[in-house]
């Protein structure tokens, strides 16, 4: 790495940050959705055990949140000592990083609260399973979003 006018010494502190935010708030969203699920199907096994391996797909999809996060940190990590990096190039990386960190952050949280709730309502109505879904669905694609928009910050 060297040291410009484009590119002070203090620059790749950015896209560090950047890749941290993008790990550190996407797995807090991931483990958040995964606890607040698993209480709800923790307490909705207590009634109907043979509908807990049907009720694990707002964890699993928590889950996915975290890999969201994961694919942009090592894409930013990957252009940190890079020649010809600049200032511009590292800002834009802790923007992207923070992009996709915290939309994967709200996207756990709407998923624990809606996989609580719908794990819970669907022991009680196995016809809620469908809408369970599509609500998971919905949450889960906010998190989509800021991966795109992360991905078209940094190769834009």
């Amino acid at each position: 790495m060297s040291v410009s006018p484009e590119r002070p010494i203090y620059s790749p502190f950015f896209s560090v940050m950047g890749a941290t935010s993008a790990m550190v708030f996407s797995s807090m969203g991931a483990a958040y959705g995964t606890a607040k699920s698993g209480v709800g199907i923790a307490a909705m096994a207590i009634m109907k055990p043979e509908l807990i391996m049907k009720s694990v797909v707002p964890v699993v999809m928590a889950g996915i949140l975290a890999i969201y996060g994961v694919v942009v940190a090592v894409l930013i990590a990957n252009t940190i000592n890079k020649d010809g990096t600049t200032m511009a190039k590292d800002l834009t990386n802790m923007g992207a990083g923070l992009s996709v960190g915290l939309s994967a952050m709200a996207a756990g949280f709407a998923i624990g609260i809606v996989g609580d709730a719908g794990v819970r309502g669907t022991a009680q109505q196995p016809k809620l399973f469908v809408g369970m879904v599509l609500m998971l669905i919905f949450a889960e694609v906010l998190g989509l979003y800021g991966l795109i928009t992360a991905l078209v910050m940094m190769y834009a």
